[in-house]
């Protein structure tokens, strides 16, 4: 079968985050694997989307060219990518010449069959500015969830697709000043037309689809569809090469989807899976782009012809952190690529297939990663595969004879079948949590039998305990190969067996074992050590509270801290009105480096407590009032430079879930609560 995998072109404006990985990298990586383990003819395709107007506004801000800033994306990105093994047959850049010539003559079609008109559009123009702005140069407050921070194209609190015009008190990015709206000429595509055919379309495929992809997509087809602007006022994206459209670009939403179609033609034999009206067709995308894939993209292939339509469209929900979506234009995230400097890639592809957004948000918590790795992939399926191979080894020298037991092969065949069906449907939680159960019953198995006993009382007996523990091994290296690539290359390395190429369990005998010298799969996250040396407390007088712009949540403060005056965003909204927190004196991290939170720098960070008692948060202050810029130290306590846990028990601190401190020194807050110092693991001293 021939299988056609399309996944989210990411802007090339920023570095990828945790949650393009856990909505659309990852269970694409898992499912294309996989089928290709099945013996299907696969090519998933991706790329860069270097055009549109994030990349105008990130070059703006960085004083380079546009294609600067894409070239420079699109080549970390792609490092990430690969360091995570998502396994792509091509992830290429929407400025390459073919994707050029694919999206003319596709829009070249869609003007022969009809499907687009001239007409003239309101847009915003700033008269600072002296130019029409793009949809994404103007945000406003959405009329659909009132959120004040949503683009011109799209709110990213809601999702819904917007137009410059309907945002309420729209203002201009670049200048802050409210546009006017002036008319301009362009190209139209005619989407109303096929709002039939769409919905005839979905509730054809309406069994396979995801409940949320399927309400979200029918709810917005009910709503009626209007045709859309497929040029634009824009001198940064691909020519239209018509009469009168010299100086406006393709727009990147009818551009951006055409990738699917223009990276298979770069690929190569484009035709055996665009054309055959028996390959599959899925694409992997987050919530925000279901209209996109489910609508406007079979749209555009209704509208040209002859080209296959999407089978599934399996879109993950959002993965959040501290409540909110990750997101590059807010700001919110969690830099992949300074993750894998620390963390070894399936660690990463482990906590995220287990804790993947498929159907509902879910939450990204550093402390659930660290128990994740330590209590499931260390204390679980690393320490059976280890304990395994390792007494095979010195036992036996090598796999021992033996026979298959009922049990174990029951169990090895429920686990495939129930992990087949897992991915086939999109389950990919449900898939990894089945292989980690086959881990658990080997573990109980290896127990059980107690091989340590056997091997001085019946030899014969252990090592078909051993065989049998050395094929859940084996079961195990094939079940994980699409979800945690590594590791299980790893294993079969270790078994001395050939990497796995089908998904299927085979069991193999004595002589095709050569067991190499076992090794540790996975490593305990220990709880870091904390530099309290060089850490600098000031007590500081809170001058100004603003709202933060672009975050409900947060304050953007300015606090005297006697020589200077720092900029603090803090999160305290819900905790603390602004009337509270004027004047007050507070003690502030001064050497922390700076940190942008949302688009805005934070010079600092002050201290709060967790009340217990009140069930509240309250700022901590000097117990006398001491003047702006005096010292608080640490020093006090005559600490080393790093002290572990214990240590610092010992010294009348404590740490809380390895992240938080908690000093015993001479401050107090309002209501006399603990004092608490929330200081980030790995946060830079100046």
């Amino acid at each position: 079968m021939k299988v056609f995998i399309g996944v989210a072109w990411p802007y090339a404006n920023s570095y990828l985050h945790l949650g393009h990985i856990a909505g659309a990298y990852l269970p694409a990586s898992i499912f294309a694997k996989y089928q290709r383990l099945k013996g299907n003819d696969v090519l998933m395709v991706s790329g860069s989307d270097e055009h549109g107007t994030p990349i105008m506004v990130t070059a703006e801000k960085e004083g380079k060219k546009p294609s600067e800033v894409a070239k420079f994306y699109h080549r970390e990105n792609s490092m990430v990518m690969e360091a995570l093994d998502i396994g792509f047959d091509l992830f290429t850049e929407t400025s390459t010449e073919n994707h050029k010539r694919v999206v003319q003559d596709f829009l070249k079609k869609l003007i022969e069959n009809g499907y687009t008109y001239e007409d003239f559009m309101d847009e915003p123009y700033c008269t600072n500015e002296d130019r029409f702005l793009p949809d994404r140069y103007v945000e406003g407050t959405c009329p659909y969830c009132s959120y004040e921070s949503a683009r011109g194209d799209q709110c990213d609190n809601c999702g819904k697709l917007l137009d410059p015009k309907d945002l309420i008190k729209p203002r201009c990015r670049i200048c802050g000043g409210t546009p006017e709206i002036r008319q301009s000429k362009h190209l139209f595509f005619r989407l109303s037309a096929l709002e039939k055919r769409l919905i005839d379309y979905i509730e054809s495929i309406k069994r396979d689809l995801k409940p949320n992809v399927y309400n979200f997509t029918i709810n917005f087809l009910r709503s009626g569809l209007k045709d859309r602007a497929i040029t634009r006022d824009i001198n940064w994206g691909i020519e239209v090469h018509l009469e009168g459209y010299e100086d406006k670009r393709i727009y990147v939403w009818f551009e951006a989807v055409l990738g699917y179609l223009s990276a298979a033609v770069e690929w190569g034999d484009w035709g055996r899976y665009w054309k055959d009206k028996d390959a599959k067709h899925y694409y992997f995308v987050g919530k925000d782009n279901i209209p996109f894939h489910t609508i406007i993209w079979p749209g555009m292939l209704i509208a040209h012809g002859g080209l296959k339509l999407p089978d599934n469209v399996p879109a993950n929900e959002y993965l959040l952190a501290s409540g909110e979506k990750l997101s590059k234009s807010r700001g919110i995230s969690i830099n992949v690529k300074d993750l894998l400097k620390v963390y070894e890639p399936d660690v990463i592809r482990y906590y995220l297939s287990s804790n993947m957004p498929e159907e509902k948000d879910s939450e990204f918590n550093f402390e659930d990663f660290i128990s994740k790795n330590n209590n499931e992939l260390v204390a679980n399926l690393g320490n059976f595969v280890h304990r395994v191979l390792t007494f095979a080894k010195s036992n036996f020298g090598s796999v021992p004879s033996g026979f298959l037991e009922l049990r174990v092969k029951e169990e090895i065949d429920k686990a495939f079948e129930d992990v087949q069906k897992s991915i086939d449907t999109f389950h990919f939680k449900e898939g990894i949590r089945r292989i980690m159960a086959l881990s658990s019953f080997g573990n109980l198995y290896f127990y059980e039998k107690e091989p340590w006993k056997k091997i001085k009382e019946d030899k014969d007996e252990c090592a078909n305990t051993i065989y049998n523990a050395v094929q859940i091994v084996n079961a195990l290296s094939i079940l994980l190969a699409p979800y945690l690539p590594f590791t299980s290359r790893k294993i079969r390395r270790m078994l001395g067996i050939r990497d796995v190429d089908r998904f299927e369990f085979c069991e193999e005998r004595k002589e095709d074992f050569t067991l190499e010298k076992p090794e540790i799969l996975f490593k305990k996250i220990e709880d870091k050590k904390f530099s309290l040396e060089g850490i600098e407390l000031v007590v500081g007088k809170i001058e100004e509270v603003k709202d933060h712009p672009q975050a409900d949540k947060l304050y953007i403060l300015k606090v005297n801290i006697g020589n200077e005056k720092r900029q603090i965003v803090a999160g305290l909204k819900d905790y603390l009105s602004a009337e509270e927190l004027l004047g007050k004196s507070i003690v502030l991290v001064s050497n922390l480096k700076h940190a942008k939170l949302r688009g805005i720098e934070s010079q600092g960070m002050l201290l709060a407590a967790d009340a217990e008692k009140s069930n509240k948060v309250v700022l901590i202050h000097p117990e006398n009032e001491k003047k702006p810029g005096t010292r608080v130290g640490v020093g006090y306590f005559g600490l080393k430079k790093s002290v572990g846990i214990e240590e610092l028990k010992e010294k009348g601190l404590h740490v809380e879930k390895g992240r938080v401190l908690s000093f015993n020194i001479p401050l107090k807050t309002e209501d006399g609560a603990q004092i608490i110092a929330e200081i980030e693991d790995g946060a830079e001293i100046r």
